[in-house]
């Protein structure tokens, strides 16, 4: 199935027309537009004529319009200009104040900017947060007590990760009730084609724009100068765009550029504002049916409609993102710049929202090129992730519990901040119990067992619990017991036909499912030698502690004998199809989630079985695979790092013949082999 990319905010696919037009740009327009032969005079005239569509549509009046590599670059240039007035005002014994104030949810660029280019012109002015409030939009009442003092001001019309629209009607009210003579810059990157923009009739200075935002190639943009504002040039060189902006101009883009523009102007290409909020009423129900107990963390009134930002109770942005991607929906949780240091929403925190928020958010974007199909098709897509969730029990559910997947013992691992809680469940007695649980754990660990109908049997330690049994406590609560049984007197607790065994060892407690299984707690491998004597435990025995190290579990022997995977645990897409066929016994193994396993669409490998084993299951399947040690096994995930772990859980298990899928699902799909089939 074709994915679906709901992540316009990050970037857009280029329009065909633009496509079209960067073509004709480098095959026949490809002068360069200083020249003065005919063909550079061609060029010029392509780029003049895109300056002047831009101008008319952005209302620049007599200010100036120049192109450049987009927003970082214009905000950039803005940053710099004015500040270097600001220092020949300051030396000239003008007084500019002490501030260089930016809006709390800006983009990184701008505090970045403001703070490199403050530094090297040695103003060493104070660089400030200019707070918003629940809505996300700035505090007006904090910028009327600091505006007086206020040297430059840096605000945005509308937000990359919630879509709120900034009042800067109010902005420049305030500005001009103060008499303030600040210079203001406005990030328009998200107002290109979604607002109405005339910007010589405002207070605005400095306005950049940025082109991939809006269906145009990465490298190219805007930067509005208004008439009379201070000018600093960033790149000084051949003197290209009248001195503002050296070096030879982006012609390919710039023609890009032009076609969106024109697009933009016809009135036709686009969806209008009226479709695309019924778009987004239409994926808001979808959503709602899809995750119970959603929250929007921005108001619809006051945001563009192809801004959608949420979080759902339980459910970290991972999980969320993981199990979009498996139904090829692409979603991000955040600024595209920020989501690879997984840390919360800065914007988000600093609307105030509840940290579990901030922390799990996901952006959904659209563009306004979308259509009604696309919208209908992400709508099914999205109640199948949340079909997919409640057959999974991470979301409550009226259906009936989906059966165990069969997972020897039933043997589940879960982790948080390093951490890990084992469950352990018989279907056959449909009884479960737990050892070491976390209290971030509990609600998930509760949500399962309720799901399946399993009657909790025991909530064990292995040692003394660091929280003094407040995850206990926290677990009865959620499953409204009062009390549950124990490891009796003599040290075992029935499972169904399996017995769990309590031994000491030391001040700890080892938990022991027959031989197969030891839960051995924060205890180190060596200390287990009295039981390997007294054959409680074999060299096979799968030891699973409670922390979590990346190495999800060991045996007995590679704990003792230290076992270092082999380096070469990887297959990329392109070599799969090859190695399939010398190794037809190989076993493809998705060691994805189940939720993410059942949001896929279709098969993930042609004409090849495809086993699901998540990876917080993949504890209860070693013993099995370990019995079968030349039989290759093929790991694969979404982006490889789940996969990668489970490979070499196996190598460094003994498992001779255990590779992984390197960039997993990702990049089996960009190579559009024909083994790789899209989800």
């Amino acid at each position: 199935m074709k994915e679906i990319y709901l992540d316009s905010n990050a970037t857009t696919c280029v329009l065909p027309a633009a496509v079209a037009a960067a073509r004709q740009a480098m095959e026949q327009g490809y002068g360069n537009p200083s020249s003065t032969h005919a063909t550079g005079l061609q060029a010029k005239a392509m780029m003049d004529g895109v300056r002047q569509r831009a101008s008319g549509l952005l209302g620049v009046g007599d200010g100036r319009l120049m192109f450049n590599s987009g927003a970082t670059e214009g905000i950039q240039t803005a940053v710099l200009s004015a500040l270097c007035a600001l220092r020949e005002r300051r030396d000239a014994g003008k007084r500019i104040g002490s501030l260089l104030l930016y809006g709390a949810t800006e983009h990184k660029a701008v505090p970045e900017s403001l703070a490199h280019w403050n530094r090297l012109l040695g103003l060493n002015l104070e660089v400030r947060k200019l707070p918003v409030d629940a809505h996300g939009r700035h505090d007006l009442q904090a910028l009327d007590a600091l505006i007086g003092d206020t040297a430059m001001l840096c605000t945005m019309a509308a937000n990359n990760e919630t879509g709120v629209i900034s009042d800067l009607s109010a902005i420049a009210q305030l500005l001009q009730e103060r008499g303030a003579d600040a210079y203001w810059m406005v990030d328009c990157v998200q107002a290109l084609g979604k607002l109405k923009l005339n910007l010589a009739a405002t207070r605005i200075d400095y306005a950049p724009f940025s082109g991939h935002k809006l269906y145009a190639p990465k490298g190219i943009g805007m930067l509005y100068v208004r008439a009379g504002a201070p000018f600093t040039p960033l790149m000084m060189g051949g003197g290209q765009e009248a001195g503002l902006r050296s070096g030879t101009e982006n012609m390919a883009g710039i023609a890009a550029l032009g076609a969106v523009l024109v697009a933009l102007d016809d009135g036709k290409t686009f969806r209008s504002h009226a479709e695309l909020v019924a778009f987004r009423a239409q994926l808001v129900s979808s959503l709602e049916r899809a995750f119970p107990g959603i929250v929007f963390n921005m108001p619809f009134d006051l945001s563009l409609p192809t801004t959608l930002n949420f979080s759902v109770p339980g459910l970290s942005s991972k999980e969320l993102l993981d199990l979009f991607d498996a139904a090829r929906v692409r979603v991000s949780s955040g600024s595209a710049c920020s989501a690879a240091k997984a840390l919360p929403s800065y914007v988000l925190e600093a609307m105030h929202v509840p940290q579990w928020r901030a922390s799990s958010a996901i952006r959904l974007s659209f563009g306004p090129l979308i259509d009604a199909a696309t919208i209908a098709a992400a709508c099914a897509r999205i109640e199948r992730c949340g079909e997919a969730l409640r057959s999974s029990c991470l979301l409550p559910s009226a259906l009936a519990p989906s059966p165990l997947d069969g997972a020897q013992d039933g043997v589940i691992q879960l982790s948080v901040d390093g951490q890990c809680t084992w469950l352990l469940s018989d279907a056959a007695s449909a009884s479960c119990v737990v050892i070491d649980p976390v209290a971030a754990l509990v609600p998930r660990l509760a949500a399962f067992i309720r799901c399946q109908h399993l009657a909790l049997r025991a909530i064990v330690h292995t040692t003394a619990p660091a929280d003094h049994g407040v995850a206990r406590l926290a677990l009865l609560q959620e499953l409204v017991i009062e009390q549950v049984g124990h490891v009796d007197i003599d040290g075992e607790l029935a499972l169904g036909q399996q017995r769990l065994r309590r031994v000491e060892c030391g001040e700890n407690h080892v938990y022991l499912l027959g031989q197969r299984f030891a839960f051995i707690g924060t205890l180190a491998p060596e200390a287990l030698t009295p039981l390997l004597d007294a054959a409680l435990l074999t060299p096979g025995t799968v030891l699973c502690g409670a922390r979590d190290d990346g190495s999800i579990c060991c045996t007995v022997r590679t704990a003792q004998e230290g076992i270092v995977p082999a380096a070469d645990l990887q297959l990329d897409a392109a070599s799969l199809p090859a190695f399939l066929r010398q190794h037809p016994d190989a076993i493809l193994v998705d060691v994805r989630e189940a939720y993410e396993h059942a949001a896929c669409a279709g098969t993930v490998f042609e004409g090849c079985a495809v086993h699901s084993v998540p990876l917080s299951r993949l504890a209860g399947q070693v013993a099995a695979w370990l019995q079968q040690p030349q039989c290759p096994l093929v790991f694969f995930c979404r982006s490889g790092n789940r996969s990668a772990r489970a490979s070499a859980c196996l190598r460094r298990l003994g498992h001779a013949a255990a590779w992984q899928l390197n960039g997993g699902m990702a990049m089996a799909e960009a190579t559009r082999h024909p083994l790789a089939i899209a989800a």
